[in-house]
């Protein structure tokens, strides 16, 4: 593949999305595809970082903006800052993945997959851009896919291989 292709999977807190990425995930590694994912970290809170000790960590507390460790095969990248989103997607598809998934980011532009807990999560996200696939119970919107019920995985990852083969617009 020359271009990434990415979707977005969005809805409120409890609706299955990290869920259903780490499903989608082990699908593609299957199909021989490469992947990689972005999380926006939408609970309260600065996001969990090591140990104050470790080197990182009195890097990024001396002032240093990035902090990059490499060793035993991966990689971790701190940063004292968060870039905007197209930023975040450039770090996220850095090493050129076939598909990009994106845990959350609902008002940026992009294919969207919103999973449902109730009638009321779609009354607030079906204004919403870019929705391709509606997932859950709950009224669909005419000329948008809809599963029923977030338990059918046969169903979803059906629809996201067939996503997969659809060009890149």
């Amino acid at each position: 593949m020359g271009t990434v292709k990415t979707i977005h999977v969005i809805g409120f807190k409890n609706s299955g999305k990290t869920t259903l990425i780490a499903r989608w995930v082990h699908v593609l590694k299957n199909e021989g595809v490469s992947v990689a994912v972005l999380k926006h970290h939408g609970h309260e809170g600065p996001l969990a970082m090591p140990d104050a000790d470790t080197d990182t960590m009195q890097f990024l507390s001396r002032g240093a903006d990035v902090s990059v460790v490499a060793g035993g095969g991966a990689v971790q990248l701190h940063m004292n800052h968060e870039p905007d989103f197209v930023r975040m997607k450039e770090i996220a598809t850095m090493d050129k993945p076939d598909v990009l998934l994106i845990e959350g980011y609902k008002k940026e532009q992009g294919d969207k997959v919103v999973l449902l807990r109730d009638q009321k999560d779609w009354n607030e996200l079906q204004k919403i851009e870019g929705i391709k696939l509606i997932v859950g119970s709950a009224e669909s919107a005419a000329g948008i896919a809809h599963i029923e019920c977030r338990s059918d995985i046969a169903q979803l990852d059906r629809w996201l291989l067939n996503w997969m083969k659809e060009e890149i617009e």
